[in-house]
């Protein structure tokens, strides 16, 4: 058994253009440790990721009820604009983090976060390219990889998307 076992996590992609890596890497991780993992999405048509990959969502997203996940994890890439605006995205994530439930996002999509007003005056990081907006939301960028400030946990981009799977589980323990 893993030291997840029981934990129920959901994965939020863009229904197009979602980041491969930010997905398939965090989902191993967690699924190693233990845990269920559900993807939502806006549409539960197969989403293509920016590589390629082929992902049938579970669930639409407006169906997605934090009280039924132990975490929320917003999968980046260019199509995870598509939730920078998105109330639904940001009532799910605001339901995890009041619940003091592991909040995460990675490359563009911590923007979903800083537009629900999570990240304000919190420590975080995002894709290189969105610094300057994520600034104006108030976010204290710091250019980690991955940046944990309590229970919110946000990653760069691809190449952090194994050290943001391993801090999510470490998130999921405690």
């Amino acid at each position: 058994m893993g030291t997840l076992s029981g934990k129920k996590v959901l994965m939020v992609i863009a229904s197009n253009q979602f980041r491969d890596e930010e997905y398939q890497k965090p989902r191993q991780i967690l699924e190693a440790a233990g845990a269920q993992v559900t993807v939502a999405s806006s549409s539960l048509s197969e989403a293509t990721g920016m590589l390629g990959l082929k992902v049938k969502p579970d669930i639409l997203l407006k169906d997605a009820k934090m009280d039924q996940f132990d975490a929320v994890v917003f999968v980046g890439g260019m199509g995870a604009t598509e939730y920078w605006e998105n109330p639904t995205a940001h009532a799910l994530a605001k339901a995890a983090y009041q619940a003091g439930k592991p909040t995460s996002a990675i490359c563009l999509a911590p923007m979903t976060l800083a537009n629900a007003g999570l990240l304000k005056g919190k420590k975080a990081t995002i894709w290189k390219d969105a610094v300057g907006d994520f600034k104006t939301k108030g976010v204290v960028y710091t250019g980690k990889p991955v940046e944990k400030d309590g229970k919110l946990i946000t990653g760069s981009g691809p190449d952090a998307a194994e050290e943001f799977g391993k801090a999510l589980v470490e998130a999921l323990k405690s």
